[in-house]
């Protein structure tokens, strides 16, 4: 294996400060194929053999004859005591064959996309290496050979939260483990934009080359022996495609389709808060989170008037973690996921459903399925699947995405007699409520988690 200088020598400038003696705090960074893991570590213990980073080679077309782009996996990591790791790990020779560093990305966007960007990049630097600016330039720079990659997605948040709504299947697994509940100092933030920044201008992390994937040493994704493994940075191994798919012809892609909106970076970064009421929601309750944070859900909260939620709902019925609410039809739609999350706390399971008619609201439990197909709102969470979703009544409250509609009941039963609705509607104002024997499909929620 042969030699390359300290960490600096042939990189780019990045502003940002040296990292000397620090530690990446990143949680475990995952990526592709099951993607490795990052746990913290990342000691910067001076000069570290590495494989060299070439200069820039040029890029041979795709052969006729190549295979499609290699698929993404969810992380599978073999079961071994960190000892043992290592050992199999440094058994694994390096590639013999050139490690060219990667060409220059310049990201040209909308300012209000360039934001975005930004702000994914700096929250993969900021979490995966934590406050060292040698670790985020090395993510950055995986994050953007991924972007060019034909089997990655065509945004930097898209590549950074790959998979985030589902908790095994995260590529970063900062954006799905709970990282995001530990907030970064205001200069911590802003010293990971300007890492983040410098990379979409140019700047390369050359001694990575075309990594697409990486893992620290003490670790084995079920992945690394298929792979070419191209670089050590401290405690950490880089990897990239074999064949065609790792040489620099394959990292031509372009950004595509815009910087979605992030609800997870909503509370964190103003260029995501334009992300829709059900991305807000999920962030304030840590959607797709092992764990789920408190202070996320009272930031949510607080981005509403408490007389606007007030106003927004009347409790009508209660069966432990099951609530029934009359909605105020002239309150803001996006205010009844802000009363959701009043009325559910801290609760791991909670279902929130509510009418705008009073008429129509049930006053009890069971509720009839002809009461069900008029429901304005509904919203459910179980933390133990990782799952929570607010939904609407698209036909009554259009919402931009379809993803926020609940969907259409069938017409399976005769409408309900004004008699029968006046006489279940009465029971809202008993002291006692009957209670299902146990907690109700929720026909509201996609049957896939």
């Amino acid at each position: 294996m042969s030699q390359i200088a300290p960490d600096g020598e042939g990189d780019t400038p990045v502003d940002a400060p040296a990292s000397g003696g620090r530690e990446w705090l990143g949680s475990l960074l995952t990526i592709a194929l099951v993607l490795g893991v990052v746990a913290a570590g990342w000691l910067v213990s001076g000069t570290r053999g590495v494989e060299r980073a070439l200069p820039t080679t040029a890029a041979a077309p795709m052969p006729a004859d190549a295979p499609p782009p290699p698929p993404v996996e969810p992380v599978t990591l073999r079961a071994l005591p960190p000892e043992e790791a290592v050992a199999i790990n440094a058994a694994v020779p390096f590639s013999t064959r050139p490690n060219p560093a990667a060409r220059a990305f310049r990201y040209a966007a909308t300012p209000a996309e360039l934001e975005r960007a930004i702000d994914c990049l700096a929250a993969a630097g900021y979490y995966e290496a934590g406050d060292d600016a040698k670790g985020q330039r090395a993510v950055a720079q995986v994050v953007i050979n991924r972007l060019r990659h034909p089997a990655f997605p065509k945004s930097i948040c898209g590549v950074v939260f790959q998979g985030s709504e589902r908790a095994t299947g995260c590529q970063f697994t900062f954006t799905c483990d709970g990282a995001m509940g530990r907030t970064p100092s205001a200069a911590a933030w802003e010293r990971a934009r300007a890492v983040a920044k410098s990379a979409l201008s140019g700047s390369v992390y050359r001694a990575v080359g075309y990594a697409t994937h990486y893992h620290t040493n003490w670790v084995v994704p079920y992945w690394s022996a298929s792979l070419d493994k191209i670089a050590a940075v401290d405690t950490h191994l880089f990897f990239r495609w074999t064949g065609w798919w790792g040489t620099p012809g394959a990292f031509r892609g372009q950004p595509a389709g815009g910087e979605p909106a992030i609800g997870q970076l909503a509370l964190l970064s103003p260029a995501h808060g334009s992300a829709t009421p059900t991305q807000l929601a999920d962030a304030a309750l840590g959607v797709g989170l092992v764990a789920a944070s408190l202070e996320r859900e009272t930031a949510f909260l607080a981005r509403f008037d408490p007389a606007v939620v007030a106003k927004a709902s009347k409790l009508v019925a209660r069966d432990g973690d099951i609530f029934i609410v009359l909605l105020d039809r002239q309150s803001p739609p996006d205010s009844f996921a802000a009363v959701a999350l009043s009325l559910c706390g801290s609760r791991e399971y909670c279902k929130v459903m509510g009418w705008t008619q009073a008429a129509m609201t049930p006053g009890r439990f069971p509720v009839p399925e002809s009461l069900l197909r008029g429901m304005s709102f509904s919203y459910l969470r179980n933390r133990a699947d990782s799952f929570a979703k607010p939904l609407w009544n698209c036909a009554e409250f259009k919402r931009a995405d379809s993803g926020e509609c609940m969907k259409a009941r069938a017409q399976s039963v005769a409408p309900p007699s004004v008699a029968a609705v006046k006489e279940d509607a009465s029971v809202s104002s008993a002291s006692s409520i009957v209670a299902p024997p146990a907690p109700m499909e929720d026909k509201t929620e996609p049957a896939a988690r």
